[in-house]
């Protein structure tokens, strides 16, 4: 299985990144989706509401992480109609767990690989960043994480250097951007724009929405 997931680091071209802040939570991403060595688009979000409370940031296979937000959605809210309660961030990311669990281990021609990031607020206002790697495991994050996408690295060096426990939402977004930028910058499965979303007891707010643009300059 780790010789599984190093494999899939190359192949999940992206970067998605969750920062921990005193007073909320900041989730990000870039825009491209590859097929190999081909861009195939220039303006895809990765991360997305999965309701007003929950935000789900993906890496790995479109299809698949497409399908797992809308099976999220659709058994987070049978749970709430049966429970008359809203789930918990941490009841929503454990069952993303499970369904990552169970899928990649059904024989199937085509595997499936998603790592994800969910970042929510509870009902008590308490906001809650969580890891689900893709063999399935779960990790609530203290920090931040990136998942597997392959700007993983660029964007953990310089989160290492510059996170702090003491960051505010605000700050955690201008951290947020420039590790995209770094990424960006030095990742080729990652570009074209960045997408920054705050998670605050107040509820989900897309903060920034971004271009990255190539400028032809003469010599």
């Amino acid at each position: 299985m780790d010789d599984e997931l190093k494999n899939s680091i190359l192949k999940t071209g992206t970067t998605i990144l969750g920062i921990v802040c005193k007073d909320g939570v900041v989730m990000a991403s870039d825009r491209q989706v590859t097929a190999g060595n081909l861009v195939v688009s220039k303006n895809f979000p990765k991360t997305n509401k999965v309701n007003e409370y929950l935000l789900i940031a993906w890496t790995g296979g479109v299809a698949d992480a497409q399908r797992l937000s809308k099976v999220l959605s659709a058994e987070l809210r049978l749970k709430e109609l049966k429970s008359h309660s809203r789930p918990t961030v941490k009841q929503a990311a454990n069952l993303v767990s499970a369904i990552t669990y169970s899928s990649i281990r059904q024989p199937a021609m085509i595997q499936n690989i998603v790592g994800t990031l969910i970042g929510g607020f509870n009902e008590d206002g308490t906001c809650e960043l969580y890891t689900i790697e893709p063999a399935g495991s779960i990790i609530k994050v203290e920090d931040y994480d990136a998942n597997f996408g392959s700007g993983m690295p660029y964007v953990l060096g310089l989160l290492e250097r510059q996170y702090k426990k003491s960051l505010s939402v605000a700050e955690g977004i201008e951290l947020a951007k420039e590790a995209i930028k770094s990424s960006t910058q030095r990742d080729t499965g990652s570009g074209y724009g960045i997408d920054v979303y705050s998670v605050t007891k107040e509820g989900i707010k897309k903060v920034v929405t971004q271009e990255i643009n190539p400028e032809y300059k003469d010599q």
